[in-house]
């Protein structure tokens, strides 16, 4: 077993990996940004480093900055989490050339199966059903409206190393084509680094679903049954189930099969998520994940199984336990994504600012996994997930009703968040009768009178004067808890780009987004006249 990791990542999945660590009697090390600094995965681990950073690119996403703890922490194995750096076969492979080891699969399976275009080969060579299309990437406008043409309109234009909906268009017609296409590619650049495209048939009312597999360094592979991941807001998750209802047994065992297969075709080691697009009776590959999913709990909860032990176990070159024949799921399992979004209107704008409370539900069959706590602040630099709310039930209709209890005796004030919505769609009779599809929220969903259950205390991010180093230690390991300003000098900023910290003042007329992103688009031009309901970008 593995003595110390470090967990390159932060949040609930950080405080989620910690846990099982601490049962295992593995030493942690956390990593942590400026605004994450008293967070609630520094304050359990055993040891924890600064990144001397603020955003993503400068904390998180910063491989030297990772890779120079590593070394400093003298771990032996590194937990990439999911997000960030968890599916970048680069960073896997410089923790590898360092003799630590890397908890997922090898960097080439990573590779492989990152970039969608070359997993669909992957796939059509292990026998899995795969949707017509990308078996190359697209070179020009001609050849998508050449596959629209022979497939059929609408069409989707994907990003080959995207994910989450980022890259992607449905093309209605022709017509639309050319500016689809340049507006995906522009954000795959941004948001993937690769602005490779490919065309794939596209499905009306689809349900999404995925399947959980496990392998280990000795051959077995088995498969831990089926999620359904169906309640999504542009291809945005916000509600997991297992297993997946209204399944027949005999597509749900193929699907699991064609897991199986896939798995040993790429050679996959650890814990792994293949995902599906299920629609009339018959399902096609969409992608694998190759990391611990965020919706995880829920097969946990149904089998018994704790991913992240065995993620360890895997590493360490243990072999499976069980087998295929030894699976089995028991009752049904709900989770709920809690956003800091405000979702009146089913808007879903994003919101920042200081938990001022956060009451958690507890009770039979109700697990919470929260990298926050009252008093500490949402901010604008990540992901707006505040927790994850997963209930158990021994069925569907039992689960369904103790999530909606749950979702009732959860509190949180100072930001507005999601559940409203969620609330909204787990009393839907569609949802109800497993009459809803991945397009069913945005195009069926009547949101228009849900309102924000708090009002968010938008107060401004706390000053961060200069600090003495301060040490603290767990089982005798030291660990540094506050972040230097000077821990990590950065280049100087070019004049204008960038005001000072604190005097940040929108000027009259100014549009101010509520949360970090990437301009991909600009649709209005000086001269353009604007107002209520225009996009800015």
């Amino acid at each position: 077993m593995l003595k110390k990791v470090l967990i390159a990542n932060r949040g609930e999945i950080a405080v989620r990996v910690i846990r099982t660590c601490r049962e295992l009697g593995v030493s942690t090390v956390a990593v942590h940004s400026g605004p994450d600094r008293d967070s609630l995965p520094v304050r359990h681990a055993d040891a924890c480093y600064p990144l001397g950073g603020r955003t993503a690119a400068e904390t998180y996403l910063d491989r030297d900055a990772l890779l120079a703890v590593v070394e400093r922490s003298g771990a032996d194995g590194v937990h990439p989490g999911y997000g960030f750096l968890s599916e970048d076969a680069e960073f896997a492979q410089a923790v590898l050339d360092r003799g630590v080891a890397f908890i997922g699969p090898p960097p080439d399976v990573i590779a492989t199966m990152g970039d969608k275009i070359s997993a669909r080969r992957t796939a059509r060579a292990a026998g899995v059903p795969v949707l017509p299309g990308g078996g190359e990437p697209l070179c020009d406008v001609g050849e998508l409206v050449q596959f629209g043409e022979e497939h059929g309109w609408p069409t989707a234009v994907k990003a080959a190393f995207g994910g989450g909906g980022r890259g992607m268009r449905v093309i209605a017609s022709a017509d639309g084509a050319a500016d689809a296409m340049a507006a995906a590619e522009r954000e795959a650049l941004a948001s993937c680094g690769r602005p490779e495209l490919y065309a794939e048939r596209f499905l009306d009312r689809p349900r999404h679903i995925e399947t959980q597999v496990l392998a280990d360094t000795h051959g077995n592979v088995v498969w831990l049954g089926e999620r359904d991941c169906t309640a999504q807001r542009r291809h945005r998750k916000l509600i997991e189930e297992c297993p997946a209802p209204g399944l027949p047994d005999e597509v749900r065992r193929a699907m699991g099969e064609a897991s199986v297969r896939l798995a040993r075709a790429c050679h996959y080691t650890g814990v792994g998520t293949v995902e599906f697009l299920y629609q009339d009776g018959a399902f096609f590959f969409l992608e694998m994940n190759t990391r611990l999913q965020v919706e995880h709990p829920v097969t946990e909860l149904v089998t018994g199984l704790d991913l992240v032990e065995w993620q360890l176990r895997v590493t360490s070159g243990e072999r499976l336990a069980f087998g295929q024949d030894d699976i089995a799921v028991t009752g049904h399992a709900i989770e709920v994504r809690i956003n800091a979004e405000d979702p009146t209107g089913g808007r879903f704008t994003p919101s920042t600012g200081t938990l001022t409370r956060f009451d958690t539900p507890s009770g039979p069959g109700v697990r919470v996994d929260s990298g926050y706590a009252t008093g500490e602040t949402v901010g604008p630099y990540y992901d707006s997930l505040v927790a994850k709310a997963a209930v158990w039930a021994p069925d569907r209709d039992r689960a369904r009703a103790r999530t909606l209890r749950a979702l009732d005796e959860t509190r949180i004030e100072g930001v507005a968040t999601s559940l409203p919505a969620q609330r909204a769609i787990l009393g839907h009779p569609d949802f109800a009768a497993v009459r809803h599809s991945t397009n069913w929220v945005d195009r069926d969903l009547d949101l228009s009178a849900v309102r924000a259950s708090s009002a968010p205390a938008q107060a401004p991010e706390p000053p961060e004067p200069p600090q003495p180093r301060r040490w603290r230690s767990r089982r005798g390991v030291p660990s540094l808890t506050t972040w230097p300003r000077t821990a990590r000098p950065r280049p100087e900023a070019p004049a204008g780009r960038h005001a000072p910290r604190g005097t940040s003042v929108p000027s009259p007329g100014s549009v101010v987004a509520p949360a970090q992103g990437t301009v991909v688009g600009l649709p209005v031009s000086p001269g353009t006249r604007c107002g209520p309901g225009t996009r800015y970008a």
